[in-house]
């Protein structure tokens, strides 16, 4: 067994490496990944040691990166495309709603699209407008794409392993905020499936479910619950689509209550979903509805304000307080 402790950004660095080194098909894409090693480092040394071939600097086109990278998947190549930051992809979703997505069903099943598009996203970083964004229900909503997003070390190094190995095309959201959040990392372990849930704290009396960077505030908020005598269940959703009702239902028939938190606005968010899926499997077993804590629905403020915008860890436990009252 190989366990390193290592921050969520080296973890990614090593996956990407090991991609890379496993499959000479893999490329990577990006603005400034190459001799900068990426705004927030997550490319760093990789085209040193593997080649401007193979760690491509594009020029600033978001649209063209991904059309280029849809090219490159139809001639057998692995492309990992960053987007540098959360706002700036929209100038892609394009290429990603109307060729990424479809193109495996346009043909027929004939042909693949593994391309995996990274995006740091989320807020908490004190950035200056669309560097905080989490767009990552636009996705979940295209039919066709695969989106996820790792909360910790050992997630991110195996589930962006999983995403590249896969035929599907893949939008895979990082938590930037939690880029330098420590953890330990077995590289031999045999990891679980992409798009399985996993608890992160059992709880008998309620049950919050997140993922990517919320993870970290409800695991926070389900321990300052416990010193009320509240027993709390954390589980980290890791994929928004597709998503693991199973896995949220075994957590609510047991707890009977649900709370679901991201950054995102609470309107239309991944949780509106949850909340209606959830309601319709497990109405007998509910003893409170489900609620949602989220952003608000309005453009992401300046950074002076983010922590009014974001959901903290008071406003999880006001949540886990309203249901707990029904």
């Amino acid at each position: 067994m190989a366990v390193e402790k290592m921050s969520i950004a080296k973890a990614l660095n090593e996956s990407l490496r090991k991609a890379l080194e496993q499959d000479p098909k893999v490329l990577i894409m990006g603005e400034d990944v190459g001799k900068l090693g990426g705004v927030f480092r997550i490319t760093d040394g990789l085209q040193k040691d593997f080649g401007e071939e193979r760690v491509i600097d594009t020029p600033l086109a978001e649209s063209g990166i991904v059309g280029t990278a849809i090219g490159l998947a139809l001639r057998g190549y692995r492309p990992v495309v960053e987007i540098q930051f959360d706002g700036f992809v929209f100038p892609a979703y394009d290429q990603i709603v109307t060729q990424l997505a479809k193109m495996h069903a346009r043909a027929l099943g004939k042909i693949k699209m593994p391309v995996v598009v990274r995006i740091p996203y989320g807020g908490a970083i004190g950035a200056v407008e669309h560097h905080s964004e989490s767009p990552e229900t636009l996705f979940a909503h295209v039919p066709g794409l695969k989106v996820v997003s790792p909360s910790n070390a050992t997630d991110a190094y195996w589930m962006l392993q999983q995403a590249i190995l896969s035929d599907d095309p893949v939008i895979f959201f990082e938590p930037k905020r939690r880029y330098w959040d420590k953890g330990e990392v077995d590289t031999e372990a045999i990891p679980g499936e992409l798009h399985k849930s996993r608890v992160v704290r059992e709880g008998a009396d309620l049950t919050l479910a997140a993922y990517g960077p919320m993870v970290k505030v409800c695991v926070e908020a389900a321990a300052a619950a416990a010193e009320e005598g509240k027993s709390v269940e954390v589980l980290d959703l890791r994929s928004m689509s597709p998503v693991d009702f199973d896995g949220i239902q075994a957590s609510v028939e047991k707890t009977r209550r649900l709370v679901v938190v991201h950054e995102a606005p609470v309107f239309l968010g991944v949780g509106s979903e949850i909340a209606a899926r959830i309601t319709e499997r497990c109405f007998y077993h509910l003893e409170a509805p489900v609620l949602r804590v989220g952003g608000f629905h309005a453009p992401y403020p300046p950074a002076r304000l983010e922590d009014e915008y974001l959901p903290g860890l008071d406003r999880v436990l006001d949540a886990v307080d309203r249901s707990l009252a029904y």
